[in-house]
């Protein structure tokens, strides 16, 4: 498989907005293959760069569309997309944000996101997950999943910021809309966004799986996001986030709902843990989703039936015992492995497309 981008669009400043694929590549003198396989699970001999666009199987733009946006160079992206396409060869585009950006029909690229509404998206947008390390590995010193045994009683985790304050869940509509009409009035570049508080959203999913009686609940329920450790450089080993992670072991199923962005990255951290999501559809977009039938991994709730949250989760597990309960926590975490993280994931879509 070979990969062509345009190197001169590199921009270190902005290094976030780098193609994901191209960040273990892309590197500081002295940075060996050794390193990248170790901190990204991905070698150099997976990929092959080629020099030429012709000489590609596939072409992608450098920097993320948002990169474009904000430094003002959309020209300069739509001229090397045109010439790609002039060769025969679509180009690839990043477009990580909590919001949508608009990129110009006319082009010929394929798409890759995090979020996004499902029903309003055309075929060539294809959802890319978040990668994480492997919290297996980096918190616990193992690869194997934690077992569990079956209880008539599904155990439901969740760890994280919620706020059942109907002020607060107006404040946060408020702001929607105003971002909304600005976005309308194209004063702003990020598109608009379904009107749903979703602080308020994962309180009242969470009062209705906690005062269920055929539920056990394993909440920890924060007033901020992290608890607040957000901006230290150790929150990764921080003690919050350590509950995060045992939260998610200590648990059968994991409540997922979206955040700011249509999408959940705890979604990513619950199956890399080799647990159960319990994902609430806002129309999201899913990995891999023509070809993998994701309701085999994860217990599904969509928004219109979210008041029967408790029950969905109830009648999934009714349907297990130790040995099945146990075979999905493995399944969902060998799914992350072979699908979701950065190598086996781009493997998987570019077969695919």
């Amino acid at each position: 498989m070979t990969l062509f981008f345009p190197k001169k669009h590199y921009d270190s400043n902005y290094r976030r907005h780098l193609f994901a694929l191209l960040k273990p590549f892309i590197k500081e003198a002295g940075y060996n293959d050794e390193n990248r396989v170790l901190n990204y699970g991905i070698s150099e001999k997976d990929i092959a760069f080629a020099k030429s666009i012709d000489e590609a199987d596939f072409v992608v733009l450098t920097m993320s569309w948002m990169y474009y946006v904000i430094t003002k160079q959309v020209d300069k992206a739509v001229a090397f997309i045109k010439e790609s396409n002039q060769l025969g060869k679509k180009v690839i585009v990043a477009l990580p944000s909590d919001f949508g950006i608009n990129i110009p029909k006319k082009l010929d690229v394929i798409i890759i996101r995090e979020q996004g509404y499902k029903s309003k998206l055309s075929s060539n947008h294809y959802c890319v997950p978040v990668f994480i390390e492997d919290p297996l590995k980096k918190y616990y010193n193992r690869a194997i999943v934690f077992k569990r045994p079956y209880t008539v009683l599904p155990t439901v985790g969740f760890c994280g910021q919620v706020d059942n304050s109907k002020l607060e869940a107006l404040k946060e509509v408020t702001k929607i809309i105003a971002r909304n009409a600005l976005s309308y009035l194209r004063v702003w570049y990020k598109k608009p966004h379904k009107i749903i508080a979703t602080k308020y959203l994962r309180s009242k999913l969470l009062r209705l799986l906690q005062n269920n009686a055929k539920i056990k609940s394993n909440f920890i329920l924060r007033k901020q996001h992290r608890g607040g450790v957000e901006r230290l450089k150790n929150r990764d080993i921080h003690q919050t986030t350590l509950d995060f992670f045992d939260n998610i072991k200590d648990s059968d199923y994991v409540l997922c709902a979206r955040g700011v962005g249509n999408f959940s990255v705890r979604f990513y951290e619950t199956l890399a843990m080799g647990r159960i999501p319990v994902f609430i559809n806002t129309d999201c977009m899913l990995p891999h989703e023509a070809y993998l039938n994701w309701k085999d991994h994860v217990v599904w709730v969509d928004y219109k039936d979210r008041h029967s949250v408790a029950d969905i989760v109830t009648e999934f597990h009714s349907k297990l015992d130790d040995e099945k309960l146990n075979n999905l926590f493995e399944a969902n975490r060998k799914l992350w492995e072979d699908k979701l993280k950065l190598k086996t994931y781009f493997l998987t879509l570019f077969k695919y497309i």
